[in-house]
């Protein structure tokens, strides 16, 4: 696998890397532990060297198959999780942002015996809390690597004035934003712009639009009510039926390169921009090994062209979150 590195922080990861939450959560189904862990492994023995995570997906189960899992190879890895919820810890439920200093250490040290380890590699506040100063919890942050319990300070779905703010008291090495051919904001809305300036990495998470791109749904498929995507306007029948003029696009430009939907648009991430570092997930190790063979699908300046000319005639149809979720990104 080849490697790729996070900003000018020096963070080296693969160039792809696994994205953990489908694991467990989110989807409405979820692998026994020992399968999930198992998957893990195979992805590391595959090369994968950057397995992202958070307290959130579970909640808190998910760091914990994922520390089991890599506890063997855990000097050989970079994990990075995340942390600006309030969670019960009795009942998991979740009630609202919490990025106050304070919690920020506590959950630091909960996710560090979750994980088994004694640092935490990357560490995202998951969205912008608007009730604590960004300056507040970049410091808190720079607290905890000054302790060696964190290495890297990042965030994920901020504005880029959070961005600049943040940057300042404590420099974020990456940046983790929705990102894919079907979800092009942060190429307008100033994130990869200040990425480029600061010399930030851009880890785009639901690379392959959390599962559409590949080309194994269309309006036809029934998701369950437990799986959140059924909750998500781009993913009624109509929008997907409309938004199947991607994946035919994305076959088609397969075709040519004897590679799948899925591979041409990881392929297509990585060529945006050397610092760019997506992260897939599956649960199954088939895909998981579609997904990494992305890496080596060259595309050429005409392909990403024909791409771009061709993108750029396909209306998406749908958000890709509910009003109250959407507002919660780009603080």
């Amino acid at each position: 696998m080849k490697k790729r590195t996070l900003g000018k922080r020096g963070l080296e990861v693969s160039a792809i890397g696994f994205g953990c939450m489908g694991l467990n959560f989110g989807y409405g189904h979820a692998l026994e532990k020992q399968d999930a862990v198992n998957l893990i492994r195979a992805a590391y023995d595959r090369g994968v060297t950057f397995f992202d995570t958070a307290e959130v997906y579970g909640p808190f189960t998910n760091e914990e198959l994922v520390g089991e899992a890599l506890a063997p190879v855990r000097d050989q890895v970079v994990i990075a999780t995340k942390f600006g919820f309030n969670i019960d810890q009795a009942t998991g439920r979740q009630s609202g942002m919490n990025s106050r200093p304070a919690h920020i250490r506590e959950v630091a040290e909960a996710s560090l015996k979750r994980l088994k380890t004694d640092h935490i590699d990357l560490f995202y506040q998951h969205r912008v809390d608007p009730d604590v100063p960004i300056e507040d919890v970049a410091g808190a942050v720079k607290e905890l690597i000054k302790e060696g319990k964190v290495k890297h300070f990042g965030l994920s779905e901020p504005g880029a004035q959070t961005v600049r703010r943040a940057h300042a008291v404590q420099p974020i090495t990456a940046l983790q934003n929705e990102y894919s051919l079907w979800t092009r904001g942060p190429e307008t809305n100033g994130i990869l712009q200040a990425c480029e300036e600061l010399g930030i990495g851009f880890v785009p998470y639901s690379p392959l639009g959390k599962g559409f791109l590949t080309g194994a749904m269309s309006e036809n498929t029934k998701l369950a009510e437990n799986d959140f995507r059924s909750s998500l306007p781009r993913f009624t029948p109509e929008a997907m039926k409309a938004n199947l003029a991607l994946v035919d696009l994305l076959k088609r430009i397969g075709e040519r390169k004897k590679s799948t939907p899925a591979q041409i648009a990881l392929a297509w991430l990585l060529a945006q921009k050397s610092w760019v570092v997506p992260i897939p997930g599956t649960t199954k190790l088939s895909r998981l090994e579609e997904n990494l063979k992305a890496a080596d699908v060259e595309l050429t300046a005409d392909d990403l062209a024909e791409i771009k000319k061709a993108a750029a005639s396909i209306k998406v149809e749908g958000e890709r979150y509910p009003p109250q979720l959407m507002a919660t990104t780009g603080r």
